[in-house]
């Protein structure tokens, strides 16, 4: 097994909104939007079928400054904003140039620098993350010879030596461990989870009798993941929509339990089982096999 560490460098110059790119004052604010912006009669229609204001999507106001209030955000330009993401794209392009190159003198090899973000970043938090993603690959491959894209499994195969050493415990969430996914707050959550992992192992030894089974065997592995997903832990942590993150822990778990049940007394609820392949549909190709011990 091969382990590739983050790089901070790079990482704090697009992760960042306090000192990397996404705080930049021609970037569209996050945080003003429409539906609260609005007023409440216009808005209303498209808030149903409660009423109640929520996040639509349209945002017409720009971050401005770090130490602009919310309310006195300016109207936000998307030919500036562009024009700011080919730019630090650029920048991007340069600092990797000179990271690799400094690299290279000391290692006296070619180095690799790895750069993981959260998907949710491009779009999402950072709305003009895709044009910076498309500017700075565009830039790597005409404006520059320093270094090329990659990928992790082509570097080992041109690069199979590597230093054997044991990786610490880590994540790049909060003091570089795991606190915010394990702790007073959703430490609770882990027995059941570890032990649906157990019962889906001991599922995934079986052979299915008829498509049922097969199906119900895929739905269990589906629900297992979907309980696993460490949003809902964290979500506990930070205190945001923490009764959905609940929630969904809970239902996924019961789903799976139920499922299990039904599989080893080999009374599978038809009916049952198409509504929640209905609700939970993600991972239309899984293989409930993959579970099986080697």
């Amino acid at each position: 097994m091969a382990a590739f560490g983050r790089d901070q460098e790079s990482s704090q110059q697009v992760w960042s909104s306090k000192v990397g790119y996404p705080g930049a004052s021609e970037y569209r604010e996050f945080y003003r939007d429409l539906g609260w912006d609005a007023e409440y009669e216009y808005i209303k229609p498209y808030i149903m079928p409660n009423g109640q204001r929520k996040n639509v999507g349209i945002k017409y106001h720009k971050i401005t400054g770090k130490s602009v209030s919310s309310s006195d955000k300016s109207w936000y330009d998307p030919y500036w904003a562009k024009e700011k993401a080919a730019e630090h794209a650029g920048n991007f392009m340069l600092n990797r140039e000179q990271q690799v190159g400094n690299l290279y003198n000391m290692m006296q090899r070619k180095p690799i620098v790895v750069s993981p973000y959260d998907a949710e970043l491009y779009g999402h938090w950072w709305y003009e993350g895709p044009w910076f993603l498309d500017y700075f690959f565009r830039k790597s491959w005409h404006d520059q010879s320093t270094y090329e894209m990659t990928h992790l499994a082509d570097y080992l195969k041109t690069n199979p030596t590597q230093q054997v050493a044991r990786p610490s415990q880590s994540s790049w969430g909060y003091k570089g461990f795991h606190e915010y996914w394990l702790n007073e707050k959703n430490a609770w959550v882990y027995p059941h989870l570890h032990k649906a992992a157990e019962r889906m192992i001991e599922l995934a030894k079986r052979e299915p009798a008829d498509e049922l089974q097969w199906r119900a065997l895929n739905q269990a592995a589906r629900e297992l993941l979907l309980a696993q997903a460490s949003d809902w832990a964290f979500i506990m942590r930070t205190g945001t929509m923490v009764p959905y993150a609940i929630r969904r822990t809970r239902s996924h778990l019961m789903r799976f339990n139920k499922l299990w049940e039904d599989i080893r007394a080999e009374k599978i609820d038809a009916g049952w089982l198409e509504k929640v392949e209905e609700i939970d549909n993600i991972f239309p190709n899984v293989n409930y096999r993959t579970y099986r011990p080697l």
